[in-house]
Parts: structure tokens; sequence; C-alpha cells
């Protein structure tokens, strides 16, 4: 028997998984709960099980192993509280929460429960920053640049920045926990950001641009830029620079600088389903050592984009750790 699957949220996010794992043998995939129950038996319909219109139903139903929550990032918290209570096995797309109290709150419950987690920062599973990750191994960075740059995503929900939390938080997170993942604790946070531009999108109130700078533990800093406004397109990248050494993650690759030779290392694999397979095997396996983004260890990457939040407020350096 594989590892019984039940899914909380079939949107967005979730599309991407049910695409990939019908073709992991030890997933199987039971049911599936979302407050649309049409879009929900789409999903039953496309990979098989039974749809719910309520999340808690679900879990009182099926006998699951494991729980995918994939919801805008206002909708965190009760539902994993609810999985956890059952002692099911727990995957959660990023970001995890909108405040910290709510993530502190799932994360002592996972230690406490001591099921396995997973948060879907995807970068931390491409062939190219395991790495950089290598490379980068025994050396000190002095400084990083990253950002996220493109148009602004169509969901509503997305441009509210109390539901979304703004693009720091709901997209470039991911640039910031890959900085985190190379690079080690951030210790400050100081942030600027800039609006007008967006104007004729309605119900829109969050930043079109955002510098942020970084300190962390070592002594490294960091400068991570965010802006929606690029319709004509851009992109996302991380680039960290040490003595003799420059990697730089961008455009599906690693490119690698030193004093005398620059080597190109081209992505070889789908992140998403590596981070789905080791989760499973994580599962089958007892074996927690297998994820590479566990709840508990990548709660502070959130930690620092939500006091990137907090800077474009107060204008104030925060302190962090």
């Amino acid at each position: 028997m594989g590892v019984r699957i039940g899914f909380i949220g079939t949107g967005g996010i979730a599309g991407m998984h049910l695409g990939l794992l019908p073709d992991i043998d030890r997933a199987e995939l039971v049911a599936y709960a979302d407050i649309s129950i049409d879009r929900a038996q789409a999903a039953a319909d496309r990979c098989g099980g039974r749809a719910y219109g309520d999340y808690r139903e679900m879990l009182d139903r099926e006998e699951l192993d494991a729980v995918y929550v994939c919801l805008p990032p206002f909708a965190h918290g009760e539902p994993e509280l609810a999985v956890l209570e059952r002692n099911l096995h727990l995957f959660v797309e990023k970001p995890q929460a909108l405040d910290m109290d709510t993530a502190r709150v799932i994360a002592a419950k996972v230690e406490e429960s001591g099921v396995l987690s997973c948060v879907g920062y995807n970068w931390r599973y491409l062939d190219v920053t395991q790495k950089a990750r290598e490379l980068l191994s025994g050396v000190r960075p002095a400084l990083a640049y990253g950002y996220w740059i493109g148009n602004t995503p169509g969901s509503p929900w997305w441009r509210v920045k109390s539901k979304s939390g703004g693009q720091i938080v709901e997209q470039t997170t991911h640039v910031y926990d890959c900085a985190r993942y190379l690079m080690g604790d951030v210790v400050s946070v100081y942030a600027a950001g800039t609006k007008g531009l967006m104007e004729d999108l309605q119900n829109y109130d969050v930043e079109d641009a955002s510098t942020v700078s970084l300190t962390f533990a070592s002594g490294a800093v960091a400068t991570i830029l965010s802006s929606c406004v690029a319709e004509q397109g851009y992109g996302t990248g991380l680039q960290v620079i040490a003595r003799g050494l420059t990697v730089e993650i961008v455009r599906g690759e690693l490119v690698v600088v030193r004093e005398d030779e620059t080597v190109r290392y081209p992505g070889r694999n789908n992140p998403y389903q590596l981070e789905n397979e080791l989760f499973l095997q994580a599962v089958e396996e007892e074996n927690p050592s297998l994820i590479r983004s566990a709840y508990g260890d990548v709660v502070d990457s959130l930690a620092v984009t939500l006091a990137a939040n907090e800077s474009m407020e107060t204008g104030e350096v925060v302190r962090l750790g």
C-alpha cells in the first residue's frame, strides 16, 4: 500500500501537484476538499477518489496518511491544525501563514505530534541549488543579490495585502528562503517600497516594487528586489559572491565564476517532482532527513519576509533572532 493522500484546496498550485503525483508509484490519491465542490470534483475526476466541500468531513471520513494543504495565504492555520490533530503527515504550500503566531503554533504542533512535514519551497529541490550549496560549503559569502521581477498575478486575492502578504511574502519568498538555505540565518532586515503605478487595478494595495537589505549572522549582506509591474517580463535569480567565487542561480541553471573560469551547470530536474517524491518517501520510510524544507526549518524564512513588510511600514530596521 502506498501513501494515502488527501488535498485541502484544489485550485492554483494544487494543480501542479495533482499533475505530478499520479506518476509517483507510492502516491495513492484518495480525497479532495475545496470550498468549491465543483473544483474538488474536477480533481477527483482527474485523479480518482472522492470530493468534499468541507475539509473537516474529509478528514473525519477518510483513512489518510498525509494531507496537502494548498490554500491562499490568508486561509492557513485552522486546516493545518485539523490535520495535525489527527496525526497526519503534512505538506503545506508557501507561505505557511501571514503572521508568526500562527506559524509558530503550527510548528510547535508538528514538533509535538512527531509527524513529518514539508513546505513547498521548491528552490531547495533544484539540482543547481544543491550544487551551489556544495560549492559554498565552508565558504564565507560577502554579498548576495536576488530578485523576483515580473507582472501581477491574476488571482484577485494576490493584489490584496491582507490576503496575500504582498509580493515579498507570497512570491519572492522563494528567493529569501534560498538565500537562507545557502547563507544561513538573517539577523536584521531593512526595506523600502513604492506604490502608485497600478491604480487601474481594482482592490490593489500591494507594493509595486521593493528593495530589501538583509544582514546575516555570518556578517554577509544581501539585497533582494521585488516588482510586479514588469509586464514586459524580467525573471528571477539569486547571486552569491565570496572571495574568488560567484555562484548564480538564474534561468534554470547555475553559473559558477572563479578568477580564471566560468562554468555553467544546466538544471536537469523538476523541483516540484522531487519535493513530492522525497516527502512521500520520507513518510513511507519514516525518514525525516529526506525532507529539505520541513515546517520548523523554514518558518524563519517567513519571519524574514514579514519583517520586510514591517520595515516598509515603519521605516525602521527590524532585528531577528
